[in-house]
Parts: C-alpha cells; sequence; structure tokens
C-alpha cells in the first residue's frame, strides 16, 4: 500500500488547480478550440469564452471588464505595469518608488529599467513586522518620480500592506501607483476603487487555477507601452493568440473566489492559528516573523532558534513546505525579506513559511503540527 503523501503546506508558491476550473477549461482544450480572432462560428464561441472571463476577473476587483488585460502570469503582469507605465513616462521623470520587500518580478524590473534606460529607484524600508510607513513613501517621492510600486501581500511572511494609505500619497503627488496582488487576490479582498490603485497585478495559479495565465488591472486612463508587439489582441497591450483554456480557467477560479469571499466564514484563519498555538505549546522559543494581525489568513511564517528552517524541513518529509519564496527555492543565503525587516542573519535562516488553502484540513494541521514538532527535536539532538 503506497504510504500516505505529505502535507501540503505551500499554497503561496502554487495552489491546485480546483476540479471546477479544470471542468470549465476542458472543453475549450477540446471541441472549442477556435482562434478567439476568427469570425466563424468555433472563433466566436472561443471569444465568448474569454470575454465572460474578462467579466469575471473584472467582478473579483469590481473593476470594468475593459479594465482587465490578460497576460502570461503575475510577473509579466508586474512587467508590463512597471516597464510599460516607465517607457509611456519617459519624458516626465526617471525615479520609481518601491519597497524593500518586494517580489523579484517588481525587483528585476525596476533593475532593467536602472540598467538600460537611467532610471532610479528608491527602494523604501519596512519595520519588524515588514510594514511600509506611507510616510516614507511620501518622503522618497520627487518631483521626477512617475510610478510607486508596492504589492499589497508579502509573499514570503503574509503581511498586508496599507496599501489605500500609499495610493492616496501618491496621487496626492500626482504619480501612478500599481500593486502586486498575486498573493492577496482570492485570499482577502481586492477591490480596485478601495485599494486606490491605478495598475494590480494577479497570478491564475495563486487562486486555484492554472499555470501560465494571470491578469494586470489598467485602471482606464492610465497608459501604458505594450512589451510583447504583434497584433491588436488584449487592446494592443499584449499581442499574440490568447489562451483561451487558461483565461477560462482564470475567469472560473475568480468567480469561485468571489463566491468564497462574499460567504466569508474565517475557515482558513482558523486553521492557521491552530496550528501555530500547537507549534507554540510544543515548542516553547518559536518565533512568529511578519505582522501578527495585520497579514494572509492562511500564512504563518516561523523560525525555531538554532535550527535552520531547510534542516527542519528535512527532518519533517511529512510537511511539503518551504524555506521562502518558491523563487528562491534551494538558497543557503537567508532572505532579503527577512533582512530588511531587521532580522540577523541567523534569525532569517531559521524561517519556515507554512501556508495552507482550500483544502487543507484540520487532521492536515494536527499532522503537520506533530511532524513539525517531531522534526524540531531531531534537529536540536543532530
Amino acid at each position: 500500500m503506497p504510504s500516505e503523501r505529505p502535507v501540503y503546506l505551500d499554497y503561496n508558491a502554487t495552489t491546485p488547480v480546483d476540479p471546477a476550473v479544470f471542468a470549465a477549461m476542458r472543453p475549450y482544450l477540446e471541441a472549442e478550440f477556435g482562434n478567439p480572432s476568427s469570425g466563424h462560428v468555433y472563433g466566436r464561441a472561443a471569444r465568448d469564452a474569454v470575454d465572460r472571463a474578462r467579466r469575471q476577473v473584472a467582478d473579483l476587483l469590481c473593476a470594468a471588464p475593459e479594465e482587465i488585460v490578460f497576460t502570461g502570469g503575475g510577473s509579466e503582469a508586474d512587467n508590463l505595469a512597471i516597464l510599460g507605465c516607465a517607457l509611456a513616462q519617459l519624458d516626465r521623470g526617471r525615479h520609481i518608488v518601491t519597497s524593500a520587500v518586494e517580489h523579484p518580478a517588481v525587483v528585476a524590473a525596476c533593475r532593467y529599467l536602472q540598467r538600460w534606460h537611467g532610471f532610479e529607484v528608491t527602494a523604501v524600508p519596512v519595520d519588524g513586522t515588514g510594514s511600509v510607513d506611507p510616510d516614507d513613501v511620501r518622503r522618497a517621492i520627487r518631483a521626477d518620480t512617475i510610478l510607486v510600486t508596492v504589492m499589497h501581500a508579502q509573499n514570503e511572511v503574509g503581511t498586508l500592506q496599507p496599501v489605500t494609505e500609499i495610493a492616496t500619497v501618491a496621487h496626492e503627488a500626482g504619480v501612478i501607483f500599481h500593486s502586486d496582488a498575486a498573493q492577496s487576490v482570492g485570499k482577502v479582498p481586492t477591490r480596485v476603487a478601495e485599494l486606490g490603485v491605478d495598475l494590480l497585478a494577479l497570478a491564475g495559479h495563486k487562486l486555484y487555477g492554472p499555470k501560465g495565465v494571470g491578469a494586470l488591472y489598467v485602471r482606464a486612463g492610465i497608459v501604458l507601452e505594450p512589451l510583447i508587439h504583434g497584433a491588436e489582441q488584449e487592446r494592443g497591450l499584449r499581442a499574440g493568440t490568447e489562451n483561451v483554456a487558461g483565461i477560462v480557467g482564470l475567469g472560473t477560479a475568480c468567480a469561485l473566489a468571489d463566491t468564497e469571499l462574499r460567504e466569508g466564514g474565517g475557515h482558513l484563519c482558523a486553521l492557521r492559528d491552530d496550528l501555530f498555538s500547537r507549534l507554540a505549546a510544543a515548542i516553547p522559543d518559536l518565533r512568529l516573523h511578519g505582522h501578527p494581525e495585520r497579514r494572509l489568513p492562511n500564512t504563518l511564517n516561523v523560525g525555531v532558534s538554532g535550527i535552520a528552517g531547510a534542516a527542519l524541513l528535512a527532518e519533517a518529509p511529512g510537511v511539503a513546505a518551504s524555506t521562502g519564496s518558491a523563487c528562491h527555492a534551494g538558497r543557503t543565503e537567508p532572505s532579503g525579506i527577512l533582512l530588511a525587516m531587521g532580522l540577523s542573519r541567523e534569525e532569517a535562516l531559521t524561517a519556515v513559511r507554512l501556508s495552507l488553502g482550500r483544502f487543507t484540513t484540520e487532521g492536515d494541521v494536527w499532522r503537520a503540527a506533530d511532524a513539525l514538532t517531531a522534526a524540531a527535536v531531531r534537529a536540536r539532538g543532530a
């Protein structure tokens, strides 16, 4: 009889495709295979599916369908937002304000602009919880600032940034505001008008949709320079024949998330807190990284003094988790996010990120807590 699979606690890295999403996608991989740009019945069916998905994404964000641009994922959406905004405003200024705890897609896009277009980038600091102070953003904005980009939720520790306040600061200075919301969309409300964002990026595989598809919200009136040139798909902002099945999957995932958020419940938050309570009771020197309250309902980043996170997980093969962002898997250096939060190198190396999801059960939490507690004992003994 096969052994039991590990408890999956790496939902921030990627989520499984929801069965309802898979079912919605399947016809567009089989009978409804048309090109949305074709004028015949096959093409019209595909076009209708893309339009429906656009409405579903827009509904989750409380946006207009025409403000949604489909992309090949969250990183592409971030790049289109940052590079597209910068290249469209080269004559206005070459300064960007960001934070010290951004996703690599944002960091690398900013570095590209520094290297090839002479931009200056100011990364404002965060406090010990990973939070950005809006006043630091205000002080960093200059006359030549053309963009402020601060993520909605930190992907390693789950801290929710004061995005609404930061957006207000940016707009008072006449600056466009972008937020990477890949980790928050579907987990907490992300209504674009309430957040005050001009640009917001999301990724399908972070909310039970397929990999390789994402979207960028572009507020009406915001001008971007396209990065992928060709035909006029996506209002000329993203050329290429649409990934119809992927887009349908993203739309369905957003519709499911919309229903889930409207129903409320707090199921994930309760499971996360139960996991932390069990670990803290068994491991007295357990430390919580990130904001204790203002954070994602599914995310728990912890450390055990004197035990490297990688060593702890190696002793707990019954738990599938990570020491941080999947973009840095296999690293031996401490997380730059945790260092920016003021942790020492030794403290940062102890970090383990445990992220729960839609299919996590109470039994999973119990199994994981027992496995990690036993692993801490073995790691200490070693």
